[in-house]
């Protein structure tokens, strides 16, 4: 399977994602993975029916993306995977998916998260995981749209007080 683009977005397909994101990752297949989106039918029928044309869409857990991706019968695959949140992504990192880098999208602000930038806001639980894939040798692409310049997601986390 070729991984073209890893991404965190918790808004998912919208339309950055499905207009400049997809086109950037010339990936065939969106594969959003989330346990909690999973386990939603209707948000999940949504995100499906949210697709840019010719791109397939699956919505699947960590436990199935690693098997998916370690099947021979999706070698020649290309992939853009979605997540909502780091801990899910440091999940298939650790489970032996070639993860190199993940772009930082959008991180909306919810009660108990604290804002980094104006697009990302973070939990404790978020800025671990985000050390954690760091420290496992994923880079961290903070840029919400694609013609944004690279951000430094480290510094804005310590900046934030992480």
């Amino acid at each position: 399977m070729d991984i073209r683009l890893a991404r965190i977005d918790d808004r998912l397909i919208h339309g950055q994602v499905a207009t400049v994101w997809a086109k950037e990752a010339g990936a065939k297949r969106i594969i959003v993975v989330s346990e909690e989106v999973e386990r939603d039918e209707i948000r999940k029928t949504l995100v499906k029916q949210a697709a840019p044309p010719g791109i397939k869409v699956n919505v699947i857990n960590v436990e199935k993306a690693i098997k998916v991706f370690n099947n021979p019968k999706y070698k020649n695959e290309t992939v853009f995977f979605l997540f909502t949140n780091p801990s899910e992504v440091l999940e298939m990192v650790r489970g032996g998916i070639p993860i190199k880098l993940i772009n930082i999208g959008g991180m909306q602000f919810k009660q108990g998260r604290k804002q980094v930038t104006k697009a990302v806001s973070i939990t404790d639980n978020d800025a671990l995981a985000f050390k954690q894939l760091v420290s496992e040798g994923v880079e961290l692409d903070l840029r919400v749209i694609a013609s944004d310049a690279k951000g430094d997601f480290e510094e804005k986390m310590k900046e934030a007080g992480f």
